[in-house]
Formats: structure tokens, C-alpha cells, sequence
């Protein structure tokens, strides 16, 4: 399920600095399964196969999944990366 809360750019870095995320969906989708994931962010423009892969494993390890506003070229520039990002896992355990 996915939730159309959108996170602002400020709590997304705020996430980032927390230092316990992961970039990427290959990444996401393994540490989901792994049970290791508290929140999964989306970006606006996520490829539709890769929301329901994320969808489905978040479901089956309880976690929340958050689709952002931001397109996946621009949530790259807020993360302070060179590339685009459509998936960011927050881990569990990490604060806000």
C-alpha cells in the first residue's frame, strides 16, 4: 500500500543524515525481505513495476511504504548524489 503522504525536502535530509538509509531498489528489496526496513520513499516517477515489487515485499514485512513529489532526477540533487534516486529505504531503528 502505498501512502500519498509527502515528506518535504527538509525531513528527507533530515532522513540522510541519520545515516541509515539505502539507495537503490535492488538494495531496498533485498533488506526488505530481510525484514531490516522500517519506511521505503518513492519518488514521483518510479518505473510502475518497481512500486509493485516494492509494494509487495513492503507488505510482507510491515513496512511503510511513502511516495514523494519529487522525481527521481531531483530527489538525486536533494540526497546530494550525481544520479537520480527512485528508491531510499530507511532502516529500522534509525531515528527521524
Amino acid at each position: 500500500m502505498t501512502l500519498k503522504k509527502s515528506l518535504t525536502q527538509t525531513e528527507i535530509k533530515k532522513i540522510i543524515k541519520a545515516r541509515k538509509i539505502i539507495i537503490g531498489t535492488g538494495r531496498t528489496i533485498k533488506s526488505l525481505r530481510l525484514g531490516k526496513v522500517d519506511k521505503v520513499i518513492l519518488s514521483s516517477n518510479c518505473a510502475d513495476r518497481t512500486v509493485n515489487d516494492i509494494n509487495y515485499y513492503a507488505a510482507l514485512s510491515k513496512a511503510e511504504t511513502i511516495t514523494v513529489r519529487y522525481p527521481n532526477d531531483e530527489l538525486g540533487v536533494i540526497c546530494k548524489k550525481p544520479f537520480s534516486i527512485s528508491v531510499l529505504a530507511l532502516l529500522k531503528g534509525a531515528s527521524k
